[in-house]
């Protein structure tokens, strides 16, 4: 296509898609930012009596919750693809989704835990592959060369809502209790719905192609070829998000430790600026994620990126590749932390804060690299298949977090394992995977597919 043919022009439909995601995603990580709390310290029987879990037991609800998260983009996106088209099948199960924080908002047992959870996984994760590839449809060859920039957008807008959400809504529990937190991020989730539908004439709507065509078309050798390859790829991703999606269970506890000093002082000692000396929660500590993110993405993809290329030219696989060996470090940072608090001796939050700025430099190299290598090694019809599995792994990955947890849990719900011990396993294991990908990054042959 000639210089003269390209088209610098955004399609009409990004600035909805783009605002439904940011209030869809404060909606998930403000649910998601107190769920470890809401399960150790505000969760009731059915008698109104309190009834938390314990800190092992914890980790497999909140990880088997995140599996099912990821695990239902599979589903989503077979029905997107062979009967509703991607339209139908995001605008439906959003209500779904809204159902789900209707249950967390009136029910703080764990009958209404497990109703809320289970309606906003399939919720959640149904709509997951469907919207970014919804998002990727918008575009043709003319203006094809936007969608690296357009995928970055996207993952900001996540991040955009996930900060204020988990800033605000730990607040929102401390003194309104669980019922409004919870409340909250479903209110913001109807609103998401409602962006969503008010977008619909400004789509490019393409239609599901039918079961006996998704067959056809989906069954084919160059689609096995191309779905075999990808495997291998997000089978190692598995581990990176086995590791990853601790920052919202493993640490949340580690910060509500007694020796985690959780004070901090922005205030650089102008009395003026004295409201800048507060007291974090546990669990607000997580607004660390999304503001390294709105940072580091940027940065890297403007500044690092472009400079690293000049003396070593950074496809994809190799960016994740070099952020699964990131996530080493950032775990044995984690475990080095747990020495200190184990032993008894004071450490200050920002050591966490650090180690979440390693994790998030992982994370851009890996996640956001991974969503827009899904899209393009995709063939058309297996779009939202594709995109799909990739977010499978991400349930894979909460899987072996609660299959493991589960198998060193006591009686009590307890870890036999120290803290120490926990992470540096878990890093020991990300460095073993590290090392096979490298190999199957080799072995890989990239082929892009745009949508014409």
């Amino acid at each position: 296509m000639s210089l003269d043919e390209r088209s610098d022009k955004m399609p009409s439909g990004i600035p909805y898609i783009i605002s439904n995601e940011i209030a869809e995603r404060f909606s998930y990580y403000g649910m998601r930012a107190i769920l470890t709390v809401f399960m150790t310290e505000y969760l009731m029987d059915n008698m109104g009596n309190k009834a938390p879990m314990g800190d092992a037991e914890s980790k497999v609800w909140y990880h088997t919750f995140s599996m099912g998260v990821y695990f239902f983009p599979i589903i989503g996106a077979f029905i997107a693809d062979a009967f509703w088209g991607k339209y139908k099948t995001i605008l439906t199960l959003s209500i779904v989704y809204c159902l789900g924080h209707l249950a967390l908002s009136l029910d703080d047992t764990r009958t209404g835990l497990a109703i809320g959870l289970t309606l906003i996984a399939i919720g959640s994760g149904g709509i997951k592959p469907c919207v970014s590839a919804n998002l990727g449809d918008q575009f043709s060859a003319k203006n094809n060369h936007l969608i690296e920039k357009v995928f970055n957008y996207f993952y900001m807008a996540v991040n955009f809502g996930a900060l204020i959400s988990t800033i605000l809504i730990p607040l929102v529990l401390e003194h309104f209790g669980a019922s409004v937190a919870f409340g909250i991020p479903g209110v913001l989730m109807f609103i998401a719905t409602i962006i969503f539908w008010l977008g619909r004439n400004s789509y490019k709507k393409l239609p599901a192609i039918g079961w006996a065509t998704y067959k056809k078309e989906v069954f084919t050798r160059e689609g096995a070829k191309a779905i075999a390859g990808l495997l291998s790829i997000f089978g190692c991703c598995v581990f990176f998000w086995s590791l990853y999606e601790q920052n919202a269970s493993a640490w949340v506890l580690q910060a509500k430790s007694p020796f985690m000093n959780k004070h901090v002082d922005l205030s650089m000692g102008i009395d003026a600026l004295s409201f800048l000396k507060f007291e974090l929660l546990p669990d607000q500590v997580q607004a660390a994620n999304p503001l390294f993110v709105l940072i580091l993405v940027p940065l890297f993809v403007l500044y690092v990126y472009p400079a690293i290329s000049k003396f070593f030219p950074l496809t994809p696989l190799r960016k994740m590749s070099i952020g699964m060996f990131i996530t080493v470090i950032c775990f044995l940072i984690v475990a080095w932390i747990e020495w200190h608090l184990t032993n008894g001796i004071t450490i200050s939050i920002w050591w966490q804060v650090f180690a979440f700025f390693v994790l998030i430099v992982a994370e851009v190299m890996v996640y956001g690299t991974g969503l827009e290598f899904s899209y393009t090694q995709a063939p058309n019809a297996m779009k939202s298949v594709v995109m799909g599995l990739f977010l499978l792994s991400i349930s894979l990955g909460n899987f072996v977090t609660a299959f493991i947890n589960a198998m060193i849990a006591d009686e009590n719900g307890k870890s036999i394992f120290t803290g120490v011990e926990y992470y540096l396993f878990f890093a020991a294991m990300m460095f073993v995977v590290a090392v096979i990908f490298i190999f199957v990054a080799l072995a890989y042959k990239e082929k892009r597919y745009i949508q014409e």
